[in-house]
Order: C-alpha cells, then sequence, then structure tokens
C-alpha cells in the first residue's frame, strides 16, 4: 500500500486546486479515490508548468523527462504516487503524454482559428484525463465506454474555456475560434474590447449547446459503472453544469467576474444527485 503522506500531499492539490472535483470524488471507495487524487495531482502539476511557471516546481520539460523514466524519477512525491497507480491498475502512460502534448499547445497556440482546431485541444487536454480515470473509476470499460469518457472530458472543458474567457484574454489567450465568432458576428474588436452584448451571448450560448451535447454523449453509458463511481462522475458532472448556470446569473459577464458555484448551490446539487443515485439502486432492485 502506498504512503499514506503521499497520498495526503495529493489529495491537499485536488483539495485546493479543485473544491469541486475533490467534493465528488472523495466519496470514492480505497483505493479508487486515491488513485484519482495521484491523477488530478499529477496533471495539476503538468497545468501550473504552464499557466504559472514562476510557482510550479518543474518545467513542462522536465515533467515529462521525469514521467518517461518514471522509475528512477525521485525528488517529489508525485512520482512514487504514480509509480504505485501504475502499479494496482491498468493504465496506461499514453493519455498522461497527451495531456503533456496538449498543455504544450497553450505555449505556442494563443489564439484558435476552427472548432476542429479547439476539438483537438479539448481531447487533449480534457479528453485524456478521462482516458487516465477510466482504468480506476471502470472495472471493464468497454470502446463505447473509453469515448463517452473522452467526451465528457471535453465538455467539461467547454465548460472551463466559457468561465475563464477574461482570465485567458489576460493571458494572451483566446479560445474560442474565429470561424466560430464570425457565425456569431462577434468581432475580434468586441472580444479586445471586452463587450457582452447581444452577439456575445448568443456565442456563449452555442458553446453551451456544445458543451450539453458532449455531457450527454460523456453521461451514455454511466450505468455500467460501479455505484460508488457512477455517483461522483454525475456529481462532478452536476457541478460543472452549474458553472454555466452561474454564468447566465452574471448576465454572461466572464470577463471581469469569475461564474462560482455556491457552497448552497453545491449542496443542493449533492443531495438531488443522491437522490437520484438512490431511485436508481431501488429501480435496479425490483428489476432484479
Amino acid at each position: 500500500m502506498i504512503d499514506s503522506n503521499l497520498i495526503l500531499e495529493c489529495e491537499k492539490m485536488m483539495k485546493k486546486g479543485s473544491a469541486s472535483f475533490y467534493e465528488a470524488f472523495r466519496f470514492l471507495p480505497s483505493p479508487r479515490k486515491e488513485a484519482v487524487f495521484v491523477i488530478y495531482a499529477f496533471c495539476r502539476l503538468i497545468d501550473d508548468s504552464v499557466d504559472e511557471p514562476e510557482n510550479s516546481p518543474f518545467t513542462l520539460e522536465e515533467l515529462e523527462d521525469h514521467f518517461n523514466h518514471i522509475e528512477e524519477a525521485e525528488g517529489h512525491f508525485i512520482w512514487p504516487s504514480l509509480r504505485w497507480l501504475f502499479d494496482n491498475f491498468p493504465i496506461d502512460k499514453e493519455p498522461f503524454l497527451k495531456q503533456i502534448s496538449g498543455q504544450r499547445m497553450d505555449l505556442s497556440l494563443t489564439h484558435y482559428q476552427s472548432m476542429k482546431q479547439l476539438e483537438v485541444y479539448c481531447e487533449k487536454v480534457a479528453g485524456s484525463v478521462g482516458e487516465m480515470l477510466l482504468p480506476v473509476l471502470h472495472d471493464s470499460p468497454t470502446p463505447d465506454v473509453q469515448k463517452a469518457g473522452i467526451q465528457l472530458g471535453k465538455a467539461m472543458q467547454i465548460v472551463n474555456i466559457i468561465r475563464d474567457v477574461g482570465e485567458d484574454l489576460n493571458r494572451g489567450r483566446r479560445y474560442i475560434p474565429d470561424e466560430w465568432m464570425a457565425s456569431y458576428q462577434y468581432t475580434h474588436t468586441e472580444f479586445e474590447e471586452m463587450n457582452v452584448n447581444f452577439k456575445f451571448k448568443k456565442m456563449i450560448n452555442g458553446l453551451m449547446d456544445l458543451a450539453w451535447d458532449w455531457f450527454e454523449e460523456g453521461l451514455a453509458d454511466i450505468e455500467s459503472y460501479p455505484t460508488e463511481s457512477a455517483f461522483s462522475v454525475k456529481l462532478a458532472s452536476n457541478y460543472y453544469a452549474a458553472i454555466m448556470e452561474a454564468v447566465k446569473s452574471n448576465e454572461y459577464q466572464v470577463y471581469t467576474k469569475r461564474a462560482v458555484v455556491s457552497d448552497k448551490k453545491k449542496k443542493a446539487i449533492y443531495l438531488t444527485t443522491l437522490q437520484s443515485a438512490l431511485e436508481d439502486v431501488d429501480h435496479q432492485s425490483i428489476e432484479a
């Protein structure tokens, strides 16, 4: 079993980096729960190496090099934690390398031209997380279940893009593609001037519709998951979907105001998701 101090460090990173994810996945039984903490911690290190290099213990190149030589990597709690993860779950290393390649795109590609280009990015930085988590959360994932996991990650990434428009603009990035802006006749000047007008709201609604489509595809095979895993995945999805409602409540002001789901709202989401899960269990018992 892994040293509890290593897991504690990973757990602290998840609790600090994403309270919503932490609240969703902390209900998992061991060792699934600990595995999620490790995966999140490594992904956070990758993300921080690009977005907050001044506060990161590693550059992206160092992370990639250490990961490629994982058996010898030392000097940080993440390396023995990852070794434990790979020793205890049938996880392939490819999604982790895909995640790194996706984050590397942020260093060179700051403005997107097409939705196809954006979807490739979403699959690399977020669909890859679904691929990492699947062998932890699911006992025997089929190709359809794997595809659904990727779609779910992509849905969450679209929500991130909507929520972080202003933060990304301050970093010199724009993820909303040229062709998407053109289809809503929202100009680059309006974007630079942070203009929240009717066209902008309609454009953001279009992205929300895309996210909802991907959420639906991502949850299509959720009944095949173990009960506890299904609950955590649904809860995480519901927390993320609520961010879009928070954006609407803020009158779509994502340039200067961060959409936050209140603790009161999260509690309501938890209770609703739990009630739905209990009803599903009852329904399955009756059918059995």
